[in-house]
């Protein structure tokens, strides 16, 4: 038998999160559903699914001495290096919209960037804290940086070539938070950011679309029914919830106005359901889920378990807000979703484990001990 003395405010938290997220699938993929798999309720079954799977991972994950994955960090690096080498390999790799982001093996289908976000974590979070001496590698320029930047340019090489600029400014943050939080040196970070804004631009001046999503987020009215017609349609529907929204179910937006509403836009149909009010309060969960993570952190007992709390946190949190200032129209859209809410089984089972590594963090954790006796 598992013993589960978790961090009761924060896994209410997530369980009201979860709540939310298969509402609205349920809500957003009537007629998507309908249209493309002939079942009205396909996502919600298939999110009930990958919820099963992703409470099993909670479970046994809050189990482990968060210390035991310090020694397998290695392999399991390696091992999703490898499922993002797959994705390219024909026979393995899916192509969907014309990324190869899927790898296939048997009736298993799963996006392997989902795992590398994890495994980048334990990685940075054991290489940084070996010996406890992360704040002097963190900040030398040979043992700190040199490798730092090694490390995110095999990553961030291969999830570009799926393409997938969204989640690699995602690992991008979640690795420098990692990076920052271990004694980096200022200038190396500000020295990686203005890089990392180079590099962006050059991406950009590659592909068109990603041109033309930059110019729909300077400019919301540009081309509204072509690369501006998803912001347009978000901007609608959020627009239309007012303050207390239209009521659960009786969103227009989705039917076929909204693009991918049980995923990328799913914030979008919240907000025209349940107005300001609903959105905000989504909104509060994740800053109260950054909240009690980073104490989690503050107060973790060595190391090793301050910066893996740091870097999921960031993950969960950092996600969350470019999908919400993506479809809000306050940063370029993105393509990420929104943890624990938007339909995906490979994002939920692989952030429902992340979460039980923080849970099992915040036992000895200062802040977490405390949080268990309220």
């Amino acid at each position: 038998m598992f013993r589960f003395e978790f961090d009761k405010a924060l896994f209410f938290v997530l369980v009201a999160l979860l709540g939310i997220g298969l509402l609205m699938i349920a809500s957003a993929g009537v007629l998507y559903g309908e249209s493309r798999f002939g079942d009205s309720y396909y996502f919600f079954k298939q999110q009930l699914l990958g919820l099963g799977v992703g409470f099993l991972a909670l479970f046994i994950f809050q189990s482990i001495d968060y210390r035991v994955w310090r020694r397998f960090v290695v392999p399991i690096f390696f091992v999703a290096v490898g499922l993002l080498i797959l994705v390219f390999i024909p026979g393995f790799g899916t192509t969907v919209y014309g990324a190869a982001r899927w790898v296939t093996i048997g009736p298993v289908s799963f996006q392997p960037s989902e795992v590398m976000k994890l495994a980048i974590i334990l990685y940075l979070a054991a290489w940084l804290s070996t010996s406890g001496k992360a704040q002097g590698k963190a900040s030398d320029f040979y043992e700190g940086l040199v490798p730092f930047l090694l490390i995110l340019s095999v990553v961030g090489f291969l999830i570009i070539k799926q393409p997938d600029t969204g989640t690699l400014g995602l690992i991008f943050l979640i690795s420098m938070s990692i990076f920052f939080a271990s004694g980096a040196k200022l200038t190396h970070i500000a020295s990686l950011v203005g890089a990392s804004l180079v590099f962006l631009l050059i991406l950009i001046k590659m592909a068109p679309y990603r041109m033309q999503r930059l110019l729909v987020f300077l400019n919301p009215e540009h081309d509204p029914s072509g690369s501006g017609y998803q912001i347009t349609q978000a901007l609608l529907a959020i627009g239309s919830g007012g303050i207390f929204g239209i009521g659960l179910g009786q969103s227009r937006q989705k039917f076929n106005y909204l693009p991918e509403p049980v995923t990328d836009s799913i914030y979008a149909v919240l907000g025209e359901e349940f107005g300001l009010m609903g959105a905000g309060i989504v909104v509060a969960l994740f800053m109260f889920i950054a909240w009690r993570g980073f104490q989690i952190a503050r107060g973790a007992q060595d190391e090793f378990g301050r910066l893996l709390a740091v870097g999921i946190t960031t993950w969960i949190v950092g996600q969350a807000f470019i999908n919400i200032g993506a479809i809000s129209g306050l940063i370029p859209l993105t393509g990420i979703t929104l943890p624990f809410i938007s339909y995906g089984g490979t994002s939920l089972a692989v952030l429902l484990g992340s979460f039980g590594i923080l849970l099992n963090i915040s036992k000895t954790s200062n802040y977490g001990a405390n949080a268990l006796r309220k």
